[in-house]
C-alpha cells in the first residue's frame, strides 16, 4: 500500500448542460425502517452535489452553473449549512477535505482541524482531585472550544482551486440568513434532544426555542441577521477578518466569560491558526481499486484502509449483505483495526504514527489470521506494525453528532469530498455573532496517562489537534480513473459507515444509494458488536450471539453522501471525462437517515 498521492490521467474538456435525471435503484432496495426518508438514486450527466440539506445542495448546484469549481461550491455549501444545519457544522468548527484535480489527476488533502489553545495542559478535563470531568459538563461552555479551522481551510484551498470571486461564495448564505429559512424536521429533532443549557442560554434559547421552552415548530421561518453580517465582513475582508479584529475579540470574550466552565483561548491562538496540507493515505484493495483517504490527525483514512486490507484476505464478495456471516467478518476486522487506532494514532506533529506499517499488506494479512469465522475474538489486541513505538492505548470514544459531509464533482472532473463538524450536536452551546462554537477539545483523551506514568498519544497538549475519525474518501479503478467520492458524519463510527458503503459498491456491486441504505453495524475495542435498530441487520442478534458477540441493538445515525462515476471508460479518452461522462454520467446517493439529497445538471 502507498501513502503518496496518485497522479491520475487528465480528464477531457467539459461539455454542454444536461438535465438532472432520477431513477429507481437498479437493484432491490434494502428495507427502510419507519422514520427514514426514502431516497432514489440520482443520475446526472454534467456535475453533481450530494450534501445534508436541500437548500445547501441547491446552492452548490447554482455555483457550479455559474462556472464555479467544486471547491467554490464546497465553500458556498458550508456557509449555507452553517445557517440551516447549525447543529452539525459551521465557521466555528473544523473540517477535513480531500480533492481531486480533473486535469492533473492529483489527489490532495487539507487539514482544518481545530487545535488546543496555547495555555491548555493535559489536565484540561480533570477536576481538582485528578478525576475525569463528566463529559456533558466538559462540553458546555468555553473549556471545550478549539481554535476553529473551517475558514482557514476554505481560504487555503480557494487560493489554489477557486475561480469565482470569494465574496460571491458567501452571498447565498447571506441572502438566506436575511430572508429566513424554514426550520427543518432534523433540526427540530436535534433541538428536542438538546440539553437544558441550550434552551436556557440567553443567546441560543430565544433563537431556537419558544417562550415555553419547546423548540420552534417545523416550518418556522428562522432569520439570522447577525450571521449575515458576520459573513458579509468575511466576504469583504477574507478569513483574516475572522481570526483577527472584532470577530476574534468576540469569540475569545465568549469563550472566557462562561460562568461555570470558561476556556483558555487567547487572541494570539486565533491569529496563530493555520490550515495544513497533509499527504493523503492511499492503498490498494483487491488489486483493482485504489482508495485514498485523509491522513493524521484523522484516523479515518488509515483505519478504513486497515479494515479493507484485512477483509481482502477473505472471500467477502461471496457473502450476502445484511447477513450474520458478513457482519461477523467485517466486525472482527473493525476490532483489529480499532485496536491499532487506539494505540498508535494521533496528531503526527506531536507523535510518530506508523501509517506505512499499519496499512502494509503483509502486516494486515497477519492480522487477518486472528479472525475465526466461527467465533468472535471478543476484546481485540493491538498489533506491532513496523515504524513507531506505541505511546499508550487511548481510552474511550466521544459520542459525536455535530458533523456533516458533502461531495461535489464539477463539469471539469474536479472532485471535493469534505467532512465538517462542530463535534457534538450544537458544539459547545456557545453562540457568537450568529454561529456556534465547537467543542472539539473533548475529542482528546481526558486522562493523560496510566498509573505507571505512560502517556496517551491523544492527550491534550498546547496547539495539538485532537484525533478524528473523519474519513472523506476517493476511489480509483485499476487505470487510476476516479470512480467514487464519499464520506459520512458519525464520530468514531464514521469509519464503519464508510467501510460498509465501500464494501457495498466494490464487493457486492450495489449502486451507491443501495450501499448507503444497508444497515449500519460495527465494533471497536470491546467485545460489543452494535446493530442498527430498525434496519435490515436488526434481527441478526441471535446468530451473532451464537458466534460469541455481545450484541447491542441501538440507533446508529449515519449521514453518508456519495457519488459514483458511471463507466466503463471509453478507450478513446484518458479518463471519465468528456464524451464518457456525457454518455454515462454520475450516480448520487444520500443517506435516508437524514434530509440530504443528490442533484446536478
Amino acid at each position: 500500500m502507498m501513502r503518496t498521492p496518485y497522479l491520475l490521467k487528465p480528464l477531457a474538456a467539459a461539455f454542454g448542460l444536461l438535465i438532472c435525471l432520477q431513477a429507481a435503484a437498479d437493484t432491490a432496495t434494502p428495507e427502510l425502517p419507519s422514520g427514514w426518508t426514502p431516497k432514489t438514486i440520482t443520475y446526472t450527466k454534467k456535475d453533481m452535489v450530494a450534501a445534508a440539506n436541500p437548500l445547501a445542495v441547491q446552492t452548490g448546484v447554482d455555483i457550479l452553473a455559474q462556472g464555479g469549481t467544486a471547491v467554490d461550491a464546497s465553500i458556498a455549501i458550508q456557509m449555507v449549512l452553517n445557517l440551516v444545519e447549525p447543529q452539525s457544522s459551521g465557521i466555528g468548527g473544523g473540517a477535513f477535505m480531500l480533492t481531486y484535480d480533473g486535469k492533473s489527476g492529483k489527489v490532495e488533502s487539507y487539514d482544518g482541524r481545530e487545535f488546543a489553545p496555547g495555555k491548555a495542559t493535559e489536565r484540561l478535563f480533570l477536576d481538582a482531585q485528578g478525576k475525569e470531568m463528566d463529559f456533558r459538563t466538559a462540553v458546555v461552555g468555553g473549556r471545550s472550544v478549539g481554535i476553529p479551522g473551517v475558514l482557514r481551510l476554505d481560504e487555503l484551498v480557494y487560493k489554489e482551486k477557486g475561480r469565482l470571486p470569494w465574496a460571491k461564495l458567501f452571498q447565498p448564505a447571506i441572502d438566506l440568513a436575511e430572508k429566513g429559512f424554514a426550520l427543518s424536521p432534523r433540526l427540530y429533532a436535534a433541538l428536542l434532544g438538546a440539553d437544558a443549557p441550550l434552551k436556557t442560554d440567553p443567546v441560543t434559547g430565544p433563537y431556537f426555542y419558544q417562550a415555553d421552552g419547546t423548540p420552534k415548530p417545523v416550518g418556522t421561518i428562522i432569520k439570522n441577521p447577525e450571521l449575515a453580517n458576520t459573513l458579509r465582513i468575511i466576504a469583504a475582508n477574507g478569513a483574516d477578518a475572522f481570526y483577527t479584529g472584532a470577530i476574534a475579540q468576540d469569540i475569545v470574550a465568549k469563550v472566557k466569560a462562561h460562568p461555570s466552565n470558561p476556556g483558555l483561548m487567547e487572541l494570539s491562538d486565533l491569529a496563530a491558526y493555520k490550515s495544513v496540507k497533509r499527504t493523503p493515505v492511499c492503498g490498494k484493495y483487491r488489486d483493482k481499486w485504489t482508495i485514498c483517504g485523509m491522513g493524521m490527525p484523522s484516523s479515518g483514512g488509515t483505519t478504513v484502509l486497515q479494515t479493507l486490507g484485512i477483509l481482502q484476505n477473505f472471500d467477502l464478495p461471496s457473502l450476502k449483505p445484511d447477513t450474520a456471516p458478513a457482519v461477523h467478518l467485517i466486525s472482527e476486522a473493525f476490532r483489529l483495526a480499532y485496536a491499532d487506532r487506539a494505540l498508535y494514532e494521533a496528531d503526527p506533529d506531536f507523535i510518530c504514527v506508523p501509517v506505512a506499517g499499519l496499512i502494509d499488506p503483509t502486516y494486515l494479512a497477519g492480522r487477518a489470521k486472528l479472525i475465526n469465522l466461527g467465533k468472535s475474538m471478543g476484546v481485540p489486541t493491538p498489533g506491532k506494525p513496523v515504524g513507531c513505538e506505541p505511546v499508550k492505548q487511548a481510552m474511550g470514544e466521544s459520542e459525536e453528532h455535530g458533523t456533516t459531509h458533502m461531495v461535489i464533482i464539477d463539469a471539469e472532473g474536479n472532485a471535493v469530498t469534505m467532512t465538517t463538524t462542530v463535534e457534538s450536536a450544537f458544539g459547545s452551546y456557545q453562540m457568537v455573532r450568529g454561529f456556534l462554537l465547537n467543542n472539539q477539545l473533548t475529542d482528546f483523551n481526558f486522562t493523560p496517562s496510566n498509573a505507571d506514568g505512560s502517556l496517551a498519544a491523544n492527550r491534550v497538549q498546547p496547539f495539538k489537534r485532537p484525533r478524528s475519525s473523519m474519513a472523506p474518501t476517493l476511489v480509483f479503478d485499476e487505470k487510476f480513473r476516479l470512480y467514487a467520492a464519499l464520506g459520512s458524519p458519525g464520530g468514531s463510527q464514521i469509519i464503519q459507515y464508510v467501510t460498509k458503503t465501500l464494501v457495498g459498491i466494490l464487493d457486492w456491486k450495489l449502486n451507491i444509494q443501495d450501499a448507503i441504505n444497508l444497515g449500519n453495524f460495527g465494533a471497536a475495542t470491546s467485545a460489543t458488536t452494535i446493530l442498527e435498530s430498525g434496519s435490515s441487520v436488526r434481527n441478526l442478534g441471535p446468530e451473532l450471539t451464537a458466534l460469541g458477540h455481545k450484541v447491542s441493538v441501538i440507533d446508529i445515525n449515519s449521514g453518508i453522501h456519495g457519488i459514483t462515476l458511471l463507466g466503463p471508460a471509453d478507450p478513446a479518452t484518458s479518463g471519465f471525462g468528456g464524451a464518457v461522462r456525457a454518455l454515462h454520467g454520475f450516480a448520487g446517493g444520500a443517506d435516508p437517515r437524514r434530509e440530504g439529497i443528490a442533484a446536478g445538471h
